[in-house]
Parts: structure tokens; sequence; C-alpha cells
């Protein structure tokens, strides 16, 4: 083919090349950021319950129009439009709130806006809350309990900052003190509102005696509390074998005074005591 045929071929293809040319949102000539420039990220506070309000800018700076659907994460954000269309060469303002929820402790939390086009590109602004209000530092040691295989009990964060308790141990039993465990912390942490349930284990506890358990709950900001419990540990196996052999010696001495009645007499069957298995036993505390 001729120079000449080449060149009257170019208006005949310049169409089908305009349509295969990629549109703002494919090329990256839009982007989105917070309204008024100067700020790389959104950043709002307030108390739990509130309502704040800003404005994303989605700026076209393409030949084409472009569609975008706006989503917030982390916290809640409602967009006036989730889903705008830009022409090209063209900002959209979009207004928005962030909800604070009700119950929220005080303190930062990251959240996000994300645009994201037909194309599947997406961009995402950053966005700061600072959560305001008094802090408090309160914690709670419920339903303490004392089992044959540990003490039991439930810890309860009553304030409106997270926690990382720390406990320690005391027992004493009628000849003295039989744990002194010092304080160590705790692998759980707890946010405000939450309740967990935790076992201290105590494997040498002992077989018959009656005793007090002492557990101190500490945590940062002051939290602490206190709570007690008794048990009396009864070997209630040991305690049936001797009644048993008791039982038993009196049954042979029964059978020989019978047997000397009648010294003729046919052989009446002896009486069998069963013994009960051995188990420990508590009393005074709840199970």
């Amino acid at each position: 083919m001729s120079s000449a045929a080449r060149v009257l071929c170019l208006p005949l293809l310049l169409p089908l090349l305009l349509a295969a040319a990629p549109t703002a949102a494919a090329t990256g000539t839009w982007t989105v950021a917070p309204s008024g420039g100067g700020r790389p990220s959104f950043y709002t506070e307030g108390e739990p319950g509130t309502v704040q309000r800003d404005t994303v800018s989605v700026t076209n700076r393409g030949a084409g129009p472009v569609t975008v659907r706006l989503t917030g994460t982390g916290v809640p954000i409602a967009f006036a439009e989730s889903r705008v269309r830009i022409p090209a060469r063209t900002r959209a303002e979009v207004p928005f709130t962030v909800t604070v929820p009700t119950g929220t402790s005080p303190g930062d939390r990251d959240a996000a806006i994300v645009a994201r086009d037909t194309a599947g590109h997406a961009r995402t602004v950053p966005l700061r809350l600072r959560v305001t209000g008094p802090e408090l530092s309160a914690l709670t040691v419920e339903h303490l309990a004392i089992h044959a295989d540990g003490i039991t009990y439930e810890l309860v964060n009553r304030g409106t900052t997270p926690l990382t308790p720390s406990l320690a141990v005391r027992a004493d039993g009628v000849l003295g003190r039989l744990l002194d465990r010092t304080p160590r912390t705790l692998p759980v942490d707890l946010p405000p509102g939450s309740r967990t349930r935790l076992t201290e284990p105590w494997p040498d506890r002992p077989a018959l005696d009656a005793v007090d358990v002492r557990l101190t709950v500490t945590a940062a900001g002051g939290a602490s509390d206190t709570a007690q419990a008794s048990a009396r540990f009864v070997p209630w196996g040991a305690v049936a074998g001797a009644a048993g052999c008791a039982a038993t010696v009196g049954a042979l001495f029964a059978v020989r005074r019978r047997r000397r009645r009648k010294p003729y007499g046919g052989g009446g069957a002896a009486d069998v005591v069963q013994q009960p298995h051995a188990e420990a036993e508590l009393t005074g505390a709840g199970t």
C-alpha cells in the first residue's frame, strides 16, 4: 500500500482510535480528597451519640465522565449521595455525616472513606475519629466459686476504658496459709462493658480443710475489686470407709453370737456394706 493510501485511511481509523482510548477512570485522572484542600485526611471528634459533618470532594480531570460509589469503613458514615457521576473536568462536593456510636469509650478510632469507579479502581482517604468524654476505669469480680478442679470467677469492665487486669490470689486454711500468689497480668483484654469467665487452677488443694479464698483484681487507672468465698473440703470416701469398717466389725460379732446360740444351724449369709467411691465435696460456696 502506497503512502497516499495510508493517509487516506487515517480519517477512517480515527473514530476507532478515539473509541479505544482509555476513559478518565482508567487513566487515573480522578481523585478524592477532603473538601477545601490542604487536608490529607479527615479528622473529627465528638461525644457518644453525636453526629459530625464534613464534605468529600471527587475531582475528574479527564476528558470523559466518571461514576464513583462512596463507602465508609470503621465507623458509621452516611453520604448525601453514595453514587456520584462527575462530568469531565468537574469536581463534585458530597456532604457526609459520621455518627459516634452510643456507649463508645473515649479514644481514637481509625476509619476511611473509599471511592470506587465502575472499572474497579479505588481511592481511599483516612478518617480519624476521636471520641471524647470522661474516662473511667472500673471493674468487678463476680460469681466467685471454688470447685474440685480450681477457682472460677468472672471479670466485668464497668468503666469506659479498655482494661488489662492483674490477679492476686490468697487462700487460708485452718492451720495457716495455703495460697499466696502475687499479682500477675492476666492474658485477657476487657473492652468497656465486656464480661469474661476465667478459672484459676489449684491442683494441690487440701483433701480435708476449711478454707477462705480471696481474689484481688487491679487494672490501670485505679480500677480494683476484691471477692471472697469459703469452702470445706471433706473426703467423704474416707469417712464412709471408716463407717463401713465399724459396720463390718459389728456384723462379724453378731454372726459369731448367732453361731454360738445355734451351733448346728445352717450358715446364714453375712451383711455386705458397699463402700462409696472416694469423692471430695465442697460446701459453703456456689458450684
